[in-house]
């Protein structure tokens, strides 16, 4: 990260989503932001990033800071297009994979089971070793077995392997080993070991995550060099940062050793953007809704920090068990169809148009009804996006819409699209539901920050659903989640298995085993080249009551009686997750953790005083139907770019922009604030 800055002052940020990719660039001379997007390439997602980087007609030469939030390793374990990949596990425990942990997505549906497992049972090998619980070796390492599977692999063009042998997480000895016998017999070949990617107890989660890091080890290798070696080329001379899913970033000396953290790369932007705005804004509590063009990511942010999970997965039953963010994604964009079930009843997504062929109005194949046709047909969206370079035909999506689901329920066509969309709504505030409600918080307490493409159409109509009173539209809300690449820190999570009752800890003991996680993050940080005076170390341990299975990670410091103030947190914590707190149960301490943080310089977003200046004139005027008058109105059709701080719109109205399109329903007003978001309050009697 050492490099010569002087005459650089442009911060770069590329997200790759489902139909755009989007691109954000700060100046840091004069504060000032500006956006591009670019068609999204699935075939190279990279083709897309260098287009992007193009068309925004930046210099890389004068670039400080190149951030790039990837969906390469998710499609890969979305696609299971993986390279030739073995696993080699203890004796007596190749079916793991198949016996994962017996639950199932369709509980209640025999019929459905989970996919086959990311590497075939044909291409997993036993080796004789075992080691106890308490890490003494029981049987040792059958060498010549080892030695002959590396043989095997080698004839069938393996490259990749995944180690994982039993209780590994406490003594790594047999697996270190079995790693250097690999590359020993195998020229070139990618060893990733369950006792470095996940030293963890439970067999099967530290298994599927080391399987799902090998796996995709050398398509996101690979990408990663191929998109530096090109930015280098065009003059870019720093670090590339990837951002990952525990919402820090790594650069790509990092992403060969644990590409599998990429694999929720691109909605960590967004949630870590939500986070940062309702900051500026004032607002503790938020609920992030990040509408694309094939999804809605869904986050939370409550008293300022987000949301995180330690057990997530791509594809069910495949768990990958690094920290992430915890976004709750669904089925609605703007380009998921709407469709009509065997019963006869609308319905709306998962399936999307996606970039290829796109909604019917793209004019590029697409024949179905998607939800930018339907708000194409409400008028709510115009007959052109990105600033003119797509237009959309309104013509054909009246036709999509009314082949598609006015004829089959026997609607007209303004009712029919009307419909579509408030399924559409119906599925994101149950979502929303999910994430909130579900887990104690109340949504009227939160503000909705609407990002993405499409979220700035429906978030005025969630928020009403919810009873959320106040809607923040950042300014460039279709290019948030690559705004979040600029506002990440280099980050490494690294956590130690450390069973025992707290009230017996000795605190010499355990400040030892802190000292060892601390060592190795800093160690990572300073792989990456980050500077001594900006490396941060965060502990965490976690907890649980004697007697409990699940456990809850609370933070902790580094001063004298830290376990005193962790414990009374967790006791703490627990009643606020599960509504009790059990004072005169033990409570035990199952593991620690680090986090390993290099500090990167963040923009300073320009700030603007309230104006009393009135309202510029609209652009147009055209006709938009409104669920809440049940027909269409004469609405005003604004462009952002005319609005300043302190311009306040009563509904009906519409914002246009080169990146999203805000609607404001009748009964509520927008505000545009000192940051340059819209606040669309929602009047009290719309609640």
């Amino acid at each position: 990260m050492k490099q010569d800055t002087a005459a650089k002052t442009l911060r770069v940020a590329v997200d790759v989503g489902g139909t755009f990719t989007d691109v954000c660039i700060f100046d840091e001379l004069d504060q000032s932001t500006r956006v591009a997007k670019v068609p999204s390439t699935p075939h190279d997602p990279m083709e897309a990033v260098v287009a992007g980087v193009r068309s925004a007609g930046v210099d890389l030469s004068a670039v400080t800071l190149f951030s790039h939030g990837t969906t390469v390793a998710t499609n890969a374990l979305i696609t299971r297009r993986f390279p030739a990949a073995a696993m080699v596990c203890s004796e007596g425990f190749r079916d793991i994979l198949e016996i994962r942990d017996g639950t199932k997505d369709e509980l209640w549906d025999s019929y459905v089971d989970v996919g086959a497992p990311y590497i075939k049972r044909r291409n997993r090998y036993e080796v004789p070793e075992r080691i106890n619980y308490v890490g003494s070796i029981v049987t040792a390492l059958d060498e010549d077995k080892a030695r002959d599977i590396a043989r095997i692999l080698r004839r069938k063009g393996v490259l990749t392997v995944a180690v994982c042998f039993m209780n590994s997480y406490v003594n790594d000895t047999h697996e270190r080993r079995m790693r250097d016998i690999l590359i020993e017999e195998i020229p070139g070949v990618t060893v990733s070991t369950s006792s470095e990617i996940l030293p963890e107890i439970f067999e099967y989660d530290r298994a599927s995550t080391t399987v799902a890091n090998a796996v995709l080890a050398p398509l996101v290798s690979g990408y990663v060099n191929r998109l530096e070696g090109s930015l280098r080329a065009d003059g870019y001379d720093g670090d590339l940062l990837l951002l990952h899913s525990g919402g820090g970033s790594m650069t790509p000396a990092m992403v060969d050793r644990y590409p599998a953290r990429l694999a929720a790369s691109g909605i960590a932007a967004g949630a870590i953007a939500v986070a940062d705005i309702a900051s500026r804004c004032g607002y503790p509590n938020a609920i992030g809704l990040d509408m694309g063009g094939t999804s809605s990511d869904i986050s939370l942010v409550y008293d300022g920090e987000i949301r995180t999970t330690k057990r997530w997965q791509v594809e069910y039953g495949f768990p990958i068990c690094f920290p992430s963010i915890e976004v709750l994604t669904i089925g609605a964009g703007g380009g998921s169809l709407a469709w009509i079930d065997e019963a006869g009843s609308l319905r709306n997504g998962p399936q999307s148009a996606g970039a290829a062929p796109g909604p019917a109005c793209y004019r590029r194949g697409g024949t179905e009804p998607t939800n930018t046709d339907a708000n194409l047909v409400l008028g709510r969206l115009g007959e052109s996006l990105i600033g003119g370079e797509l237009t959309l035909d309104a013509d054909a999506a009246r036709e999509a819409v009314r082949a598609g689901i006015a004829e089959r329920l026997d609607l007209d066509v303004d009712t029919a699209a009307s419909n579509i969309i408030q399924v559409a709504n119906a599925n994101m505030a149950d979502a929303v539901r999910l994430l909130s409600i579900r887990r104690g918080y109340d949504p009227r307490d939160f503000v909705l920050v609407v990002c993405g493409g499409a979220g700035a159409l429906h978030g005025a109509a969630l928020a009403k659903e919810l009873s959320i009173p106040t809607v923040v539209v950042p300014a460039h809300p279709g290019i948030t989640s690559a705004q979040g690449c600029l506002l990440v820190n280099i980050r490494h999570d690294l956590s130690a298995m450390f069973q025992h009752t707290a009230s017996d800890v000795d605190p010499a003991e355990l400040e030892s085993e802190f000292a060892l996680l601390e060592k190795e993050g800093l160690a990572r940080l300073r792989h990456e080249g980050v500077d001594e005076d900006r490396m941060r170390i965060d502990r965490s341990i976690s907890m649980r009551y004697a007697g409990q299975w699940r456990s809850l990670t609370v933070t902790a410091d580094d001063q004298d009686g830290f376990l005193d103030r962790a414990v009374e947190l967790f006791h703490e914590e627990h009643e606020r997750d599960y509504s009790f707190r059990r004072d005169d149960v033990a409570v035990e301490i199952y593991q620690i953790g680090v986090r390993a943080i290099g500090e990167t310089p963040k923009p300073r977003f320009l700030h603007q005083d309230a104006s009393d200046a009135p309202v510029p004139s609209p652009l147009s005027v055209r006709q938009v139907y409104f669920d809440e008058v049940g027909g269409r109105v004469s609405t005003p059709v604004f462009d952002r770019d005319e609005l300043i701080a302190g311009n306040s719109i009563d509904g009906p109205a519409i914002i246009d922009q080169l990146d999203s399109t805000t609607v404001i329903p009748p009964s509520t007003t927008a505000v545009v604030d000192e940051w340059g978001n819209i606040r669309i309050h929602i009047h009290q009697e719309q609640q």
